[in-house]
């Protein structure tokens, strides 16, 4: 069964993460960041050597997200992302091939586990059964 597991945050830890802090958001170093890559770098690894990876990337910041809709003749209008400073938005996803919603979840607990700066936020990973994925009984 196939699952999205989605990572969140905020324009804010964005920015944070490139040096500028803000309330909440306290600023990474280059240690931090080496740290959260090597990370996510090992589960992403071990995902795919365990033949469970379909595919996962980080996206860019919110403020590059632009929302897309169509006018009456059908041509794209297109204005700025639709992200308030406290929303949370994607930041990230894996689609993984597992056998049930346990195994999709110990890796979404594993992602959670990602180091970062103390007074960092730490959302939740959210999961998610793409099609016709089973239910979430563990």
């Amino acid at each position: 069964m196939k699952y999205m597991l989605m990572v969140l945050g905020r324009q804010a830890d964005y920015d944070a993460m490139g040096g500028a802090p803000s309330e909440g958001s306290p600023a990474w170093t280059e240690q931090d960041l080496k740290t959260m890559f090597e990370y996510m770098g090992a589960l992403n690894n071990d995902l795919a050597e365990a033949g469970e990876l379909v595919d996962g990337q980080g996206l860019a910041e919110p403020k590059q997200a632009r929302l897309v809709t169509a006018a009456a003749d059908g041509t794209p209008v297109v204005t700025d992302g639709p992200y308030g400073e406290a929303k949370e938005v994607l930041a990230g996803y894996w689609i993984v091939d597992v056998p049930d919603f346990a195994r999709a979840a110990e890796i979404a607990a594993r992602a959670y586990q990602c180091p970062v700066p103390e007074g960092a936020p730490n959302y939740p990973v959210v999961v998610h059964p793409v099609g016709e994925a089973g239910g979430t009984e563990m």
